[in-house]
């Protein structure tokens, strides 16, 4: 697998937080075919949590929201890239960013036993296009 770069686009909602709550969300998401390329799940203050969803259909994922009642924030743009992992994977995404002169505020990612990698990156709204750009996001 080559570096592949894509801009998604993600959504988020904010729940009561309680044991169970991410189970039943994602289990609703699935049962209505909502498949999702990343999910994020951090606290809100005390008693709320947040869920960034990044979802592979932006329709499927809005149908099953409204079914569930719940309000989406976005959509919000961010670029997923998914790679072989090694040593210094990052770098050259980082190196051509930097050279761009882009700021990334926020970024995540993992590895897998297989040896790949996925990474979101998150840039200010009018960074999106020019980061799109310079890494070939599709």
């Amino acid at each position: 697998m080559s570096v592949r770069a894509k801009r998604i686009e993600y959504y988020r909602t904010e729940m009561e937080d309680r044991a169970g709550q991410a189970y039943e969300l994602l289990s609703h998401l699935a049962k209505k075919g909502v498949n999702l390329l990343a999910v994020s799940i951090v606290p809100v203050g005390p008693t709320h949590t947040q869920f960034t969803l990044f979802p592979e259909s932006k329709n499927k994922l809005i149908k099953a929201a409204e079914r569930l009642g719940l309000v989406l924030m976005g959509p919000h743009s961010a670029i997923l890239i998914q790679g072989d992992d090694r040593l210094g994977a990052l770098l050259e995404v980082h190196r051509k960013l930097a050279d761009a002169r882009i700021n990334i505020y926020a970024a995540s990612g993992v590895t897998s036993e297989n040896g790949h990698y996925g990474y979101v990156l998150h840039v200010r709204p009018d960074d999106i296009d020019n980061t799109a750009h310079v890494l070939g996001a599709r």
